[in-house]
């Protein structure tokens, strides 16, 4: 009989418990190996947990879909994919906490994770996340964060990549200013792509500090909540904010929409390009870009709904920047800014350099699909189709 690949070696012995009804111990596989773990109610390791105490680097562990009431985990292991299987698992606190941070902390490198639903976290210092990264990368896909004090909080680290597309944030904070639905430390780059935000509790939808941000094809809307900033980029870097339909709510406590650099440009490079966004803004005043002096911000092809100025920093390279009612949209009221065919967007965008154009937009409910542009581009976070 040939022999089997290790992984399937590996997921075959996983499939027989040894004594006591666990897995053998990983000693018992191949070093090189790496091994995928099956978790669920009616599986020998019932919980995320249990995986965690048990999985080596490069595991993949995939979840029955459900709900696991009040199981949080510490990884520490480097390239794991932590992956709900058939559908999206439930992680919900239930007043439980790892180390005191979070559902779920990741001190692992490069960890990869999809179909998961955090929430409820909440802790004795008002930051409880859904996930506390402390290791170096992290990858987000298809995942859900709500009502916790933190959506994701993430350290400092240069070396750290963090990448989220297809996810939901909604009602994360604490409600005192302090917690977000997404708090990114002085990473390396912060990417989002097709997600949604919504709801911040006083906090900020999206907060970063990392030297390179790259926020596109995102629905970012506060709704009836008390978010402060939609983005909030503290220390400047260089950073593109494209495709965005984002939307201030009555009740922000923060008059701008973005804010780049109000901590100081501390990182080297000072560049902000803001290019074929849909803003509304839905208080009585308002900034919908503001920005720190010595800021190199380039503001081109957006759409500005409702009061307040562009920008607050007379020197900002704007071009092709309108504002417009609500009439050419196909359902404001909804979030829903795609264009109609009288819409005074429609061709007229002006050409932006390759490296910064728009070349994603949002669709419902959590997803981008590529921006098809035909003769000359429109205005906004949406091409008319």
């Amino acid at each position: 009989m040939s022999a089997l690949p290790l992984r399937a070696l590996a997921v075959l012995c996983l499939a027989v418990p040894a004594a006591g009804g666990v897995p053998a111990p990983a000693s018992s596989y191949a070093a090189e190996a790496p091994r995928t773990w099956r978790v669920g109610p009616d599986r020998a390791l019932a919980t995320p947990s249990a995986a965690a105490a048990l999985a080596e680097d490069g595991d993949t562990v995939l979840i029955d879909p459900g709900t696991y009431s009040g199981d949080v985990a510490m990884w520490t292991q480097d390239d794991l994919t932590l992956r709900g299987d058939g559908g999206r698992v439930h992680l919900r606190a239930d007043g439980r906490d790892a180390q005191g941070k979070a559902i779920w902390v990741i001190a692992g490198d490069r960890t990869t994770v999809d179909r998961i639903e955090f929430s409820g976290a909440a802790v004795a210092d008002r930051n409880g996340a859904g996930i506390r990264q402390e290791g170096t990368g992290l990858t987000v896909t298809r995942s859900w964060f709500h009502d916790n004090e933190t959506g994701i909080l993430t350290g400092a680290d240069p070396l750290s990549d963090i990448v989220i597309t297809r996810s939901r944030f909604f009602r994360n904070g604490a409600g005192d200013g302090y917690s977000h639905n997404l708090y990114v430390g002085a990473v390396r780059s912060l990417t989002v792509r097709g997600s949604w935000f919504s709801g911040a509790d006083t906090g900020h939808e999206i907060k970063s500090r990392a030297g390179r941000n790259t926020i596109v094809a995102n629905l970012i809307s506060d709704g009836d909540a008390t978010a402060s900033y939609s983005i909030d980029l503290l220390n400047g870097g260089r950073s593109v904010i494209a495709g965005n339909v984002i939307v201030q709510g009555p009740h922000s406590e923060n008059s701008a929409l973005v804010s780049y650099g109000a901590e100081g440009l501390t990182h080297p490079s000072h560049t902000l390009w803001v290019v074929n966004n849909t803003f509304a803004n839905r208080r009585d005043s308002g900034t919908f870009v503001a920005l720190a002096e010595g800021s190199r911000a380039h503001l081109r092809n957006n759409l500005l709904v409702g009061p307040g100025d562009l920008t607050d920093r007379a020197s900002a390279d704007a071009r092709a920047n309108r504002r417009v009612g609500v009439g050419g949209f196909v359902d404001a009221a909804a979030d829903d800014f795609r264009l109609r065919p009288t819409s005074p967007a429609v061709d007229r965008g002006v050409a932006v350099p390759p490296r910064w154009r728009a070349l994603w937009e949002y669709a419902s409910p959590a997803r981008a699909t590529r921006r098809t542009v035909v003769g000359r581009i429109d205005l906004g976070a949406h091409e008319l189709h």
